[in-house]
C-alpha cells in the first residue's frame, strides 16, 4: 500500500485525509505519521471543539484553501480524525503536508 493510499484517498470532488491529533502542543505543525495517519500537533486544547476548529484552520492554511473547503467527517471527540478536503487530490494534499514523504 502506498503512502497516498494510507493517509489520503481520492473521492469525487476532493479527498479524505486521516489525521492523528496531538492537542495542547507548543506549536501547530505536521510532526510525521502514526498508524496510517498524518500526525498534527496543535496548540489548541481539546476543549469545546477548539482543537477540531484549530485542525481545520491549520490544514486549510497549509493547503491555501478557504476553511469552508475542509470539514471534519469523523472523530470529533477522538485523536484519530478524518477530514474531507474539497478541490484537492490526495496527491496534492500529501505533497503540501508531507513534502519529504515520497508519494
Amino acid at each position: 500500500m502506498s503512502t497516498e493510499e494510507q493517509f489520503a484517498r481520492d473521492v469525487p470532488d476532493g479527498c479524505t485525509l486521516s489525521v492523528r491529533v496531538h492537542p495542547g502542543a507548543k506549536k501547530d505543525a505536521v510532526t510525521g505519521t502514526h498508524a496510517g495517519a498524518i500526525k498534527v500537533a496543535l496548540n489548541a486544547p481539546p476543549v469545546d471543539g477548539r482543537a477540531n476548529d484549530a485542525l481545520i484552520a491549520f490544514v486549510a492554511e497549509q493547503l491555501k484553501l478557504p476553511r469552508s473547503r475542509v470539514s471534519l467527517i469523523s472523530g470529533a471527540s477522538s485523536r484519530s480524525k478524518v477530514l474531507r478536503i474539497t478541490g484537492k487530490s490526495a496527491a496534492e494534499v500529501l505533497t503540501a503536508l508531507l513534502p519529504t514523504v515520497d508519494c
